[in-house]
């Protein structure tokens, strides 16, 4: 049977540099399971893939959609699962790959390839643009209450300071005339293929280190002009992320640069626990230093026959 191996792990671990080696040995192409990295206009933000990196080995899913454009995790695994079956089959490259790659961080993304996502209406264009101007003249704490009003179940359960997660339940109370809740069914989706998860972690004090450092790094790399680039878009649902509004609120002039660089760290090493959390309920994931990479390999190895 085809085997879809899925390395994961918080930010900062060292996906990227382990995704390369497995996919030289694998033979295989790298699919992209990072939300943010899709966005073309935002990959020094994103920590995405380089150049050099893409030329080398083919990757699905990077730099490929607009900050502009709507896009979900439903939507990514439509096109994921649409993808892996033609690069199974030898119709996207010309090439049968018996096991494949995915890597990222993003919980949802992952979660929708292996688990499925509930069949959810998609929303159209009047309601979200609607929905969009209602957060921007009410504000969140409003529309966070009309979800406790409309959808009490999963107003309880959601992260009420993530707008575009109150946001979208509201859209579908709105639009389907059902709680948001209704549609949450859980039902775990059967694959056509065999899902090995590989597991990257390291001590809690390295972690924070390589996170501190790669915000400096990012900095340096031109993350200040990026967000200057964007600055006109901040108001979009891709931009609103770690790193880009505190960047927005430095070239407000609300805090200083430092400032920025403090509070982009912090808040990463705070995204980076809450991505252990939910790995961590996962009993399926074999866990490695990413320092052991071989170790990785023979897993690898043992999983592929």
């Amino acid at each position: 049977m085809n085997t879809l191996f899925v390395l994961l792990g918080p930010t900062g671990v060292g996906k990227s540099e382990a995704a390369l080696t497995i996919a030289r040995h694998l033979s295989s192409p790298v699919i992209n399971a990072d939300s943010r990295q899709i966005y073309k206009e935002i990959p020094v933000g994103t920590a995405a893939p380089t150049p050099q990196q893409q030329e080398e080995i083919k990757h699905y899913f990077v730099g490929n959609h607009s900050i502009d454009d709507y896009y979900s995790a439903s939507r990514y695994e439509e096109d994921c699962l649409s993808l892996i079956e033609r690069l199974f089959n030898g119709k996207e490259d010309g090439v049968q790959h018996p096991s494949l790659l995915l890597t990222g961080g993003s919980m949802m993304y992952i979660d929708a390839v292996c688990k499925g996502i509930d069949d959810i209406p998609t929303i159209h264009d009047k309601t979200r643009l609607w929905m969009k101007q209602r957060l921007h003249d009410e504000g969140l704490p409003t529309l966070v209450e009309e979800l406790r009003q409309l959808d009490p179940e999963y107003w309880a359960i959601v992260d009420k300071n993530n707008p575009r997660r109150v946001v979208h339940a509201l859209e579908i109370c709105h639009q389907s005339r059902h709680p948001y809740s209704f549609y949450r069914k859980g039902t775990i989706k059967q694959r056509p293929f065999r899902i090995i998860k590989i597991g990257l972690n390291r001590p809690r004090e390295e972690m924070y280190d390589r996170i501190n450092q790669r915000v400096i790094q990012m900095v340096n790399n031109g993350l200040i002009e990026e967000a200057l680039s964007v600055y006109d878009k901040r108001s979009l649902n891709a931009l609103n992320t770690v790193g880009y509004k505190e960047m927005f609120d430095y070239l407000d002039g609300l805090i200083t640069l430092d400032e920025a660089i403090r509070e982009i760290q912090s808040n990463t090493r705070r995204y980076m626990r809450k991505q252990i959390t939910w790995f961590k309920k996962d009993a399926d994931i074999h866990w490695f230093s990413p320092n052991d990479i071989q170790t990785v390999i023979r897993l690898v190895d043992e999983k592929s026959h």
